[in-house]
């Protein structure tokens, strides 16, 4: 059984509420990334920036004005997180009836701990694919079959 820790990302960039776009814009450019929790001084999960949010106050300002606004005015609250002995099929299973890109991973006093994203998961399932062709061809050279 697959748990959320076991694919999660544990070493995350992170933002507070009073930190700027353009604070978020460099970060998500450096680190190729398309989500930044906010946290508190705590290290609580508050929210999350997105590139979408990020293209959306783009859209609505000028480039340099947008670099102004603060992750805290733009931040979407309230969002769905799981914890990290979460089941993984209950995490696929809120991300996709969800459309979610990404669940921050929070633990039982909700300090963030970890991300899980959609990337995460195309690893995983990358690794899982590579796993069942070396499987099938192995059941092949069984079999006498050729490739």
């Amino acid at each position: 059984m697959f748990l959320v820790e076991d694919l999660m990302t544990r070493e995350l960039i992170t933002l507070k509420p009073d930190d700027n776009l353009a604070q978020a814009d460099t970060f998500m450019n450096r680190g190729r990334i398309r989500h930044l929790p906010v946290v508190n001084s705590a290290g609580k999960l508050v929210g999350l920036v997105t590139h979408r949010d990020l293209l959306k106050v783009f859209a609505d300002r000028s480039r340099e004005g947008a670099m102004e606004v603060r992750a805290g005015d733009v931040m979407t609250t309230g969002v769905s997180t799981v914890g990290p002995h979460t089941r993984l099929t209950a995490a696929l299973k809120l991300m996709i009836d969800n459309k979610y890109g990404c669940l921050p991973v929070v633990d039982a006093t909700d300090v963030l701990v970890g991300l899980i994203t959609q990337f995460d998961l195309i690893k995983f399932a990358a690794h899982f694919v590579r796993d069942l062709d070396e499987v099938e061809l192995v059941a092949q050279k069984i079999r006498g079959e050729k490739k």
